[in-house]
């Protein structure tokens, strides 16, 4: 068993890094919430972090588009890289940063305005829109996000009309028709229902072809069925990372194995 976890280490490292984090610790005033982080996101996969409530998975999701720039008791130290460049320090433009790479939210916050313009609205504020493209961009991301059958009859629509699940697809289309390089998405059906789940689950694999995809979930099964690599993390230290067969049909250390079998705690 030994061979085969060494080989897959080895597979992980030649796979091309889309999103590296190395030493990354994050505090909010005296709490240190992560405690030096280091990670590789493969390039066009779906990783999975996993761990209990309060362990640092939505933390380090948010480092990796700077969305912690807006609490003014976090201290980060460490680097995060995208293809490379860091993407840390005030000399980086943070809204250039957020359109590679994209963010869908716990529970589905559409904009009180139309389906179109909801979609439309990211084109617009990075001036993407233009030669009237907007249309076409918009069908595109519907079609892609399996909403365009449900909705294209009517995007003049009120978003804040439509189901749960169907406001969750409209996040995600709305995130890639500015066409990010990375999708973050912060547990992306814990308000939805079995069915619109399997839709969203569906929808993550389907995307993978085009975007590097991560994803934080309590629900291990969800972490089974989507995600090519898994992370656990227990208080704000990344305890193990491997594909996601062996987290959780192999894992190397005990606090793994007693996660993903449900004796814990």
């Amino acid at each position: 068993m030994e061979t085969i976890r060494e080989d897959n280490s080895l597979t992980l490292n030649k796979l091309k890094t889309k999103i590296e984090v190395k030493g990354l610790r994050l505090s909010f005033g005296t709490k240190e919430v992560l405690k030096g982080i280091d990670i590789k996101i493969p390039e066009k996969s779906i990783v999975a972090l996993i761990g209990p409530s309060g362990c640092g998975k939505s933390t380090l999701l948010r480092s990796m588009n700077r969305m912690h720039d807006l609490t003014p008791s976090a201290k980060i130290t460490g680097e995060i890289f995208l293809d490379g460049e860091s993407i840390m320090g005030k000399k980086n433009d943070v809204t250039s940063i957020r359109k590679k790479i994209g963010m869908v939210f716990q529970r589905p916050n559409p904009f009180p305005k139309s389906i179109f313009k909801n979609v439309a609205y990211g084109l617009e504020i990075n001036n993407l829109a233009k030669n009237g493209k907007a249309k076409s961009i918009v069908e595109e991301a519907l079609k892609d996000c399996y909403l365009w059958d449900e909705v294209g009859d009517n995007l003049n629509r009120s978003a804040l009309d439509m189901s749960g699940g169907q406001q969750q697809r409209l996040c995600i289309a709305r995130t890639i028709a500015v066409q990010p390089e990375v999708i973050l998405m912060d547990e992306p059906c814990s308000a939805l229902d079995p069915i619109s789940t399997a839709k969203i689950e569906d929808l993550i694999l389907k995307l993978k072809e085009d975007f590097t995809i991560v994803i934080v979930t309590h629900n291990m099964q969800q972490a089974i069925r989507t995600a090519d690599y898994t992370g656990f993390m227990y208080l704000g230290e990344l305890i193990e990372f491997d594909k996601t067969e062996n987290i959780f049909h192999h894992p190397k250390e005990e606090l793994t194995k007693r996660y993903v079998e449900g004796n814990f705690g």
